[in-house]
């Protein structure tokens, strides 16, 4: 399971923390609320029903009391019913007998033992709040109020509160989206920073006054760049120069062996071989020196310029005696694109050259886009790249796929190492994969190349 990232784990610890926040205040809020209501229309309750339990015991105190005239008397509204139960018998101003039977049995028995008790019921499916108040020895007097509006307040406030904790988390998580943002601007800029160094721009620094708190952070940074330029640029200089040396004794070499090779029909057959094979091997040392000075001026970034790449990949294809029909350009791709005209004609050059010396030669060459990035493929038919070896073949002083397919070849093994370094130079990287139909196929991304 892939991990989130930084800044998504920040806003949701904001989320979820103002989340619990506004529910446990929403909670307290609620529940202090309910009970202050409860208790507030209890005793207004209390007291209406003392009220009507006095005036219902004063028209009792005559010789010939009507009771339900007595009860029609109350002012009891649309919220409370009165009900009295007199010798036995119930009596209430409509006939009501769900009012009688909502009244729980224990409650009766406390009332008529002579003790004032309140209990909250539901009636009819509706909360209410059942009164109790003992008149004499054979009536005790019940209102029983409703609780309706009441419980719609309810609802209603725990609405409110759900919605204003839904709110306090959907701000807690555009804080923390916003807290992250700028908390980490400076690792964006160490980030960025970073990616133009891996592309090879070595001018690209820290700057130590955007921060005071990382100072600290970007000077370090910005010393460890300067070491690596440094150590890169003495590492670029001794190849540079190691290989300029060579090329004396080489030509010397080289032009040694052609005299040998004129005269080889005075040489017996052993010395034509060797003589053979040492200008064979002096050639190889001559394009190993060439490509050692290539790859010591590869580290720097590419000098982007419009460049015609069909053309391009055509000429590459005559110069090594393929048809230019190889060549074939999507049909969303510009024929022009801003590249490095000397470094993309070196890839196109050493990616079919790889193809006719280990691929049994090339099937296809495509231009393609990738959104704003170009992309060249080279499709050969040959045996196809081992997995394990699809990282390492475009390493410096890799011996090329004749060290993992044949175990031969005349390559110096640094040509898919010069399309690496090439396609680093323009931001971008080459890949290697299996070609649908058989064979490899090389994929070079240069990014930005189709602005």
């Amino acid at each position: 399971m892939r991990r989130l990232g930084l800044r998504t784990r920040v806003t949701a610890a904001f989320a979820v923390g103002a989340l619990l926040l506004a529910a446990s205040m929403a909670l307290v809020s609620y529940e202090l609320t309910r009970r202050s209501l409860i208790d507030e229309r209890e005793r207004t309750a209390l007291r209406a029903a003392y009220f009507d339990a006095a005036v219902v015991r004063a028209g009792l105190d005559t010789d010939t009391p009507d009771v339900v005239e007595v009860l029609r008397s109350l002012d009891t509204g649309g919220g409370r019913r009165p009900v009295l139960h007199l010798d036995g018998e119930w009596y209430a101003r409509t006939a009501d007998p769900g009012t009688t039977t909502a009244i729980p049995v224990d409650l009766r028995r406390a009332v008529a033992s002579g003790e004032p008790a309140v209990q909250r019921v539901r009636v009819d499916g509706q909360p209410a709040l059942v009164v109790g108040v003992p008149l004499s020895a054979t009536a005790t007097y019940f209102e029983v109020n409703s609780l309706r509006e009441l419980e719609q307040t309810f609802q209603v406030l725990a609405l409110a509160l759900t919605t204003v904790a839904i709110m306090v988390a959907g701000s807690g998580a555009a804080l923390g989206w916003y807290a992250t943002r700028h908390g980490l601007r400076p690792l964006t800029a160490v980030a960025d920073a970073a990616e133009k160094i891996a592309a090879g721009d070595f001018t690209a620094r820290l700057d130590p006054a955007t921060d005071p708190d990382l100072t600290r952070l970007s000077s370090s940074f910005n010393q460890m760049v300067d070491q690596l330029a440094n150590r890169i640029e003495r590492d670029r200089r001794f190849a540079a120069d190691v290989s300029h040396e060579l090329r004396s004794p080489l030509q010397t070499l080289a032009a040694a062996a052609s005299v040998l090779a004129r005269r080889r029909e005075h040489q017996d057959e052993r010395t034509a071989t060797a003589a053979g094979l040492v200008a064979e091997e002096i050639d190889r040392f001559q394009r190993l020196v060439n490509d050692l000075i290539d790859l010591a001026r590869s580290d720097q970034p590419a000098h982007r310029g419009a460049v015609d790449v069909v053309a391009l990949a055509r000429d590459a294809c005559h110069a090594l005696d393929l048809p230019a029909s190889l060549v074939h350009l999507a049909s969303d791709a510009p024929a022009t694109w801003r590249v490095e005209r000397r470094r993309i004609a070196q890839i196109l050059t050493n990616l079919l050259d790889n193809a006719v010396t280990y691929g049994g030669g090339p099937a296809s060459v495509r231009l393609s886009r990738d959104g704003d990035a170009g992309v060249i493929e080279v499709e050969d038919d040959g045996p196809g790249v081992p997995v394990e070896d699809r990282r390492a073949i475009f390493d410096r002083f890799v011996r090329g796929r004749a060290a993992h397919t044949r175990g031969a070849g005349d390559g110096t093994g640094l040509g898919l190492a010069l399309v690496a370094q090439h396609a680093a130079a323009h931001r971008g990287h080459a890949t290697v994969t299996d070609r649908p139909g058989g064979g490899a196929r090389f994929r070079v991304t240069l990014p930005e190349s189709l602005q």
